[in-house]
């Protein structure tokens, strides 16, 4: 095991060593980046804003998960499915969120991991670039497995028992090596803006929506 750990070393730092001039400049276009968003989404403080919530461990679409967090949006009652609310809301991405995945495609290339670009042979369904695992009604779960990491994105829809819908995002992630804990520590603050705007950008659109059916 411990063979293992060090050749894993050898050849992760001098990965690191040598693109750190490249990595360094990606975190920092990545934080000008999320501030500009932070200053784009932070503009109508009436539309529902989600909220972050204790997700469900250990969770049937990745049991064996050791991180995850869950993020919730309150909308009012529709008829829209976990299918239409997930491509509504990863479907397309704005300027921002499109930089930022260059970025890390940028990143996880000098490491040899799957790019956004990537689909798999076996997957032929996609919402964005996330390959569909399982969908219901309901439920869908989005994801793949890597080198580093596993990870899904779970879509629930449920109904409050108060004229309301439940959004739910739930993203799940089994670390493999340490590399994939390396990523994960750097791209979580990236990765909550990224929910957190996509369901706030969802709770405007249905909003809007709401208010036109008004009488």
């Amino acid at each position: 095991m411990s063979g293992g750990r060090d050749d894993g070393r050898r050849f992760f730092l001098p990965v690191v060593v040598n693109e750190l001039p490249q990595l360094l400049f990606v975190c920092l276009a990545a934080r000008w980046l999320c501030y500009f968003a932070e200053n784009e989404t932070a503009d109508d403080r009436m539309s529902a804003k989600p909220i972050m919530i204790e997700p469900h461990m250990p969770h049937p679409a990745l049991p064996d998960a050791d991180w995850a967090d869950c993020y919730e949006l309150q909308v009012q009652q529709s008829d829209f499915t976990a299918v239409v609310a997930a491509r509504a809301m990863f479907g397309k991405f704005p300027f921002w969120v499109r930089s930022l995945l260059r970025l890390r495609d940028t990143i996880v290339g000098v490491f040899g991991l799957k790019s956004t670009r990537h689909h798999s042979p076996h997957t032929s369904d996609t919402i964005g670039f996330f390959p569909i695992v399982s969908k219901s009604e309901n439920q869908v779960v989005l994801g793949f497995d890597d080198k580093h990491l596993d990870f899904r994105i779970v879509i629930d829809v449920r109904d409050d028992g108060q004229g309301r819908q439940l959004i739910d995002t739930t993203t799940l992630v089994k670390r493999k090596i340490l590399l994939g804990r390396i990523y994960i520590a750097v791209i979580t603050p990236f990765h909550r803006l990224i929910v957190k705007t996509m369901l706030t950008d969802f709770g405007k659109r249905m909003g809007a929506l709401s208010r036109q059916r008004s009488p």
